[in-house]
């Protein structure tokens, strides 16, 4: 596997990570628990050292499994994970500082950790300016409860107000083929500033695999985010069908899979973006790590321009509730 520096904030990762978050539902129910352990150390086995999570995951059961998980070979990896939800009040927001410093120490506990590597903002407050979140985690850096930190979601003036205050390590954003809204306003500023870019969903929810039809159902239980997001539902499915068919033509050339070009897709745009697909499946992992091996040469990257210029993506990436809380 492959490595990269996040940014310039000296984080050197693996060039894929690994989100955590599946294990514990979001797209369906949660992974039994060894097989989770199992995909998560075997991730590990096959060269990942960037692995992510948070609080909200789960609601806090993530953390535990992860911590679980990574516990033997901690000190050979980076690990992520993500603050900002109030959970006895979910889904309230909360970055006061005095919420951040009591939430660090639960974390430190369910990560099985005295440092965590990197510490997102989940979603920006809008009830705490971003100057006061960014020296709450200012001071956990110079207590040495973290090491570095990072905003998810947030928008460019957030950014750069946060950055005054100490330097950001990594903004979290969703980012893929059919979502590429940050290229515009984020990941410039990223590039100026030198912040990494850690790209969330960076196959679409699953939809980029091709295996998601119009005819596939999604359980509304509450466990699948996809039951009530626009981009899911059969029509807009069968309206966004050009994304699969210029990803088919680009892997059957390259001998490769849909998944593969679109990670390395992502990873041909800029040298500090590390993607981290989830997944729950140990056939999937194997997968997505083979992206690192597929090399997409400029004329490739050209045709992926032109084809993506004339595609009118269809339908929210999410609902308007979640929505809300990022800064879109």
């Amino acid at each position: 596997m492959k490595q990269r520096e996040l940014g310039k904030s000296g984080l050197i990762v693996s060039q894929i990570g690994f989100g955590c978050m599946s294990l514990s539902g979001g797209y369906g129910g949660p992974t039994e628990k060894n097989a989770a352990i199992k995909v998560i150390r075997t991730a590990y086995e096959s060269g990942v050292t960037f692995f992510d999570t948070a609080e909200v995951y789960g609601l806090r059961a993530n953390e535990e499994l992860v911590g679980e998980a990574l516990a033997p070979f901690r000190d050979k990896i980076t690990l992520a994970s993500k603050l900002g939800f109030d959970l006895d009040n979910y889904p309230n927001l909360n970055s006061r500082p005095e919420h951040i410093k009591k939430v660090v120490e639960q974390c430190l506990t369910r990560l099985r950790t005295d440092v965590i590597d990197l510490f997102y903002q989940h979603r920006v407050d809008p009830n705490t300016p971003i100057e006061d979140t960014a020296g709450a985690l200012k001071d956990l850096i110079q207590e040495g409860k973290i090491k570095h930190y990072g905003l998810s979601e947030a928008n460019v003036d957030n950014l750069r107000r946060a950055h005054a205050v100490h330097p950001v390590a990594a903004l979290q954003s969703e980012y893929s083929l059919w979502t590429r809204d940050r290229e515009a306003d984020v990941i410039p500023v990223c590039e100026e500033l030198g912040i990494g870019f850690v790209p969330w969903s960076p196959i679409g929810m699953g939809y980029l695999t091709g295996k998601i039809t119009p005819a596939s159902t999604f359980v509304t239980d509450g466990s699948d985010l996809r039951a009530e997001f626009p981009r899911f539902t059969p029509d807009a499915m069968r309206a966004n069908q050009p994304f699969l068919d210029l990803l088919n033509g680009i892997a059957a050339r390259k001998n490769a899979t849909p998944v593969q070009i679109a990670l390395a897709w992502l990873m041909a745009q800029k040298p500090w973006i590390i993607p981290i697909p989830g997944t729950t499946k140990l056939a999937h992992l194997q997968e997505n790590n083979g992206a690192v091996d597929v090399s997409l040469d400029l004329n490739d990257l050209q045709q992926i321009r032109t084809a993506l210029a004339s595609i009118q993506v269809q339908g929210a990436r999410m609902s308007k509730k979640y929505l809300d809380s990022c800064e879109d």
